[in-house]
């Protein structure tokens, strides 16, 4: 039994609840799958203040004291995560936006490894696909496997054709979802992807210390002397250049510290 939770972000059960919705019914009804449908409208979650805290010393440390963590648990529990949210203004709705940055050191230390993500957007005219975009693009900084969402675009009351275009994109993405559930896998890493990680995980190791949460969080997942986030095949080619990422952001550290630790000179 696979568990799917969807976080819905629109604060009325209209066109994106009922999309969301639908799509969870068709994962069910492709095999054994428990779906759930949060509405982040009824938890309380509170806007960032940018204090860093969660960066710097941990996220449990966060001064504001909501539900934040018990989303993040049901995200952790489930072995498929869904975004859902209308397109306001042209980009996602404030509640998926408050969310997602009470998530921000989730970028720093990634852990939805082995999990599947996809993203739903709605909208009345144009600018969904950016957001389709942006969802998915987090979805891979969690550590999602990240399964391309998609934009359902329907004017109110929805026309028949609308609603049988959305219908059948959402079966052909449940489907998708669904074959990516049954089957979890570590893929192996992009070229940007390596880069990512071994860049960025020289620069911790550089430049951090044992005070650092950032710091602990590689060190204890053993992730300074692995070759990815987790164990997956990387030929030759990708552990030769994984090596040159390391060598490239080692140099570059030595130098912003040695010009950092050079006097400054008025002439």
């Amino acid at each position: 039994m696979r568990k799917v939770v969807a976080l819905l972000a629109s604060p009325r059960k209209k066109h994106t609840y009922e999309a969301t919705r639908q799509f969870l019914d068709n994962v069910q009804a492709c095999g054994q799958v428990e779906c759930e449908l949060v509405v982040l409208s009824d938890y309380q979650v509170g806007m960032c203040r940018g204090c860093k805290v969660c960066f710097e010393k941990g996220e449990e440390y966060c001064p504001l004291k909501d539900d934040r963590d018990v989303l993040i648990d049901k995200m952790m529990r489930a072995d498929g995560v869904v975004f859902a949210c209308p397109n306001y203004s042209f980009q996602v709705c404030a509640l998926m936006k408050v969310f997602l940055d009470r998530l921000g050191f989730v970028f720093h230390r990634p852990r939805f490894f082995g999990k599947v993500f996809t993203a739903l957007v709605t909208q009345g005219i144009y600018g969904g696909e950016k957001i389709v975009n942006y969802l998915d693009f987090v979805g891979n900084g969690f550590g999602f496997t990240t399964v391309k969402g998609r934009c359902f675009t329907a004017f109110e009351p929805m026309t028949e054709q609308e609603k049988q275009q959305r219908d059948q994109a959402l079966t052909q993405l449940s489907q998708r979802f669904y074959r990516k559930l049954v089957k979890p896998e570590f893929p192996v890493p992009t070229f940007f992807k390596l880069m990512g990680f071994r860049m960025g995980r020289t620069s911790i190791r550089l430049e951090l210390d044992e005070t650092s949460r950032d710091y602990t969080y590689y060190r204890d997942l053993g992730w300074f002397d692995s070759d990815y986030y987790y164990p997956t095949r990387v030929g030759f080619i990708k552990r030769s250049l994984g090596k040159l990422f390391d060598t490239i952001q080692t140099r570059q550290t030595r130098n912003r510290k040695k010009s950092q630790s050079m006097p400054n000179r008025c002439v």
